[in-house]
């Protein structure tokens, strides 16, 4: 069993769909399962469409015109004359539906997570119902699924938590004769125990495929996308950056979490629970080897793997003579944070304890500076807290390779290539496991950090 993911940018268009097939009707001979993101653009007008029925606006019956219009030009192209029977119906019938949705929410002026997962469903709807009727109209035995149907999460709307008993339970009961027969899934839409529509989060069909594929303990998963695989860097920031055949399961999870945008950690958490390796390939370019990310690593001739970032983050320095000593003050400001609902990225503390620097995004500065004065209100006016201050406009970068570990001189060498091009470092840390050094310094030197490093290292 292999099982296919394909996303959005692979399924653009009516051409994109007929070099998608191409390489699923080349697996056809062994048991495949396929699933699918919604074409390029269609969730991006699916959320506009929800905002501005939120604010009144019936912009959002444009977007429904959109989409039709994307979906029935793209059978036009696909099927010519020889539409399958009700196809079209039924695409318009979703979109009625999804038009009727749109409505209350303009009439409540109101869209909550659970309304926004419904409303994002349709687009992996509409083109999981296209492509499994073009699968077959090709010649291939295919059937459309409803991935609501078998992944179970439960009731945290905008990013599910998935019930792995009982989704495997589903899938395995669902997708049994998925040897004669290609399922055609739906990417990133579960449901909850009582059938209301979730969703798996950020690059979420990801998700779907690696469950799938564990639940029917798959030889492996294979995502395809518009990249010849996971590259050593931002391509449009050095032009130099080259595939990297294979990465260790622990060197994707900090690449992907710092920036690269090819996969995301969680899609990695069943496939590494049964060892199945996961290819990233290119359907532009599929004779491309891509890139392996599997639990059976091969060392690498360089130290470091690969460069990844993350922009637009601030750093929140906290800092005052009082705290020196103070129990419990590192366990407030975090709970602080978290009350604020702030995702940290890194902390740093002088070994004095005299300040604690916390890396942030920019746009969740503003709610965790309130919710420190707030809650250390009492420290601050006995002067133990001297002053909480903000640093903007920087960037994290990290710098990953399972060859790091226990390289004597390896950061010497690293902040020299940084420090040769005149730029300077605010904040460092370090993992324990030594897979990552990660520096954070202005935006502005972004660029020629990333390029100083990658020629340094990697070439």
């Amino acid at each position: 069993m292999t099982v296919k993911k394909f996303g959005g940018s692979s399924l653009a268009d009516a051409d994109k769909i007929r070099q998608t097939f191409e390489i699923i009707r080349d697996s056809s001979s062994s048991p495949l399962s396929v699933v699918l993101s919604a074409m390029k653009g269609v969730t991006n007008l699916l959320v506009e469409a929800a905002e501005c029925a939120e604010k009144g606006d019936r912009k959002y019956r444009d977007n429904i015109e959109e989409i039709q219009k994307k979906h029935l030009t793209c059978l036009d192209e696909l099927f010519a004359d020889n539409k399958p029977e009700g196809l079209e119906d039924a695409i318009k019938e979703l979109l009625l539906d999804l038009s009727e949705i749109l409505h209350g929410v303009e009439l409540v002026r109101e869209c909550s997570l659970k309304s926004m997962d419904l409303i994002m469903s349709f687009g992996e709807r509409l083109n999981c119902m296209q492509v499994a009727e073009y699968l077959k109209f090709k010649g291939l035995s295919a059937r459309y699924i409803d991935s609501r149907d078998i992944v179970k999460t439960d009731s945290t709307h905008g990013k599910g938590n998935v019930n792995f008993e009982r989704t495997y339970r589903e899938v395995k009961r669902a997708l049994h004769d998925s040897d004669k027969v290609i399922p055609v899934i739906c990417g990133f839409i579960a449901s909850d125990e009582d059938g209301r529509t979730t969703t798996l989060g950020r690059n979420g069909s990801d998700y779907t495929a690696s469950i799938i594929g564990a639940a029917l303990d798959a030889e492996q998963v294979e995502i395809w996308t518009d990249v010849d695989g996971v590259l050593t860097a931002d391509p449009r920031i050095v032009p130099n950056a080259f595939v990297i055949p294979q990465l260790s399961i622990q060197e994707a999870m900090e690449l992907s979490f710092f920036g690269a945008e090819v996969i995301h950690p969680y899609t990695l958490v069943p496939t590494t629970d049964k060892d199945i390796p996961v290819y990233i390939k290119n359907t532009l370019n599929p004779s491309a080897e891509g890139t392996v990310i599997t639990k059976n690593y091969t060392k690498k001739e360089r130290f470091i793997t690969g460069i990844a970032s993350i922009d637009d983050l601030s750093l929140i320095n906290i800092e005052g003579g009082g705290m020196m000593g103070m129990p419990g003050i590192a366990s407030r400001i975090f709970s602080s944070l978290a009350e604020a609902g702030v995702n940290i990225i890194m902390i740093t503390q002088a070994s004095s304890e005299h300040s604690i620097s916390i890396l942030c995004r920019t746009e969740e500065t503003s709610a965790a500076v309130d919710k420190l004065n707030e809650n250390l209100e009492e420290v601050i006016q006995r002067r133990k807290i001297q002053k909480i201050d903000v640093v903007d406009n920087l960037v994290i970068i990290a710098v990953i390779g399972e060859n790091m570990i226990g390289q004597v001189g390896l950061t010497g060498k690293l902040f020299s290539a940084v420090g040769e091009e005149q730029v300077n470092i605010l904040a460092i840390a370090q993992g324990s496991s030594e897979r990552n050094i990660s520096f954070v310094i202005e935006q502005k030197n972004k660029e020629k950090a990333l390029r100083a490093v990658h020629k340094k290292f990697i070439g």
